[in-house]
């Protein structure tokens, strides 16, 4: 009903009294105490479940909170490499996320082909969800998020590649249709 819908809305910015928003928060502060204890390499990829535990706050935990390491992540794509991998993994991800989002608004950005354009932007603003939803979750571990994740970064290596290849023009055109196109106007 409407009023579900409006008291789900409403719970979101409730971080006194809703269960699973104080328990995103303690997952945040582990994860920070943990990076805080190993933070150039981190304590080792997919650990954070396992050794997250003694790094809560008896006053943060939840009802949902649990010390049997059967919770599966820090609930962000950016704290959980900062606590598995240490600022050098997280520079990595970083670097990752930078240099494909630079890629594809330079790919939008000089393409002259409206399909391309349009790829291009699809996948941006996939990527730009993703990125901005992974500030409040994480789903990369997930194969029903990663694929499309990894998917979209696919597409812009891909249309990078085929369209920035020897100088070559933004244009999906051939030259044999360029050239085809020349002789019916001439």
């Amino acid at each position: 009903s409407s009023q579900d819908f409006i008291e789900h809305i409403q719970s979101i910015a409730n971080i006194s009294s809703d269960a699973s928003n104080l328990e995103r928060i303690n997952r945040w502060q582990s994860a920070i105490r943990l990076f805080n204890e190993k933070p150039l390499l981190g304590w080792g990829p997919r650990t954070y479940q396992f050794v997250y535990a003694p790094f809560q706050r008896s006053k943060e935990k939840t009802i949902i909170s649990t010390n049997a390491g059967d919770l599966r992540a820090a609930h962000s794509e950016y704290l959980g490499p900062l606590a598995e991998s240490g600022v050098l993994g997280m520079l990595t991800f970083l670097g990752i996320v930078i240099a494909v989002l630079y890629t594809g608004i330079q790919l939008y950005g000089r393409s002259r082909d409206p399909k391309i354009k349009v790829t291009a932007l699809c996948v941006i603003l996939g990527l730009v969800t993703f990125f901005v939803h992974g500030l409040l979750n994480n789903f990369s571990e997930t194969d029903k998020a990663s694929i499309p994740l990894w998917g979209y970064i696919a597409m812009v290596v891909a249309l990078d590649l085929y369209h920035t290849h020897k100088g070559e023009t933004f244009d999906s055109k051939s030259n044999e249709e360029e050239e085809s196109e020349k002789a019916i106007t001439e």
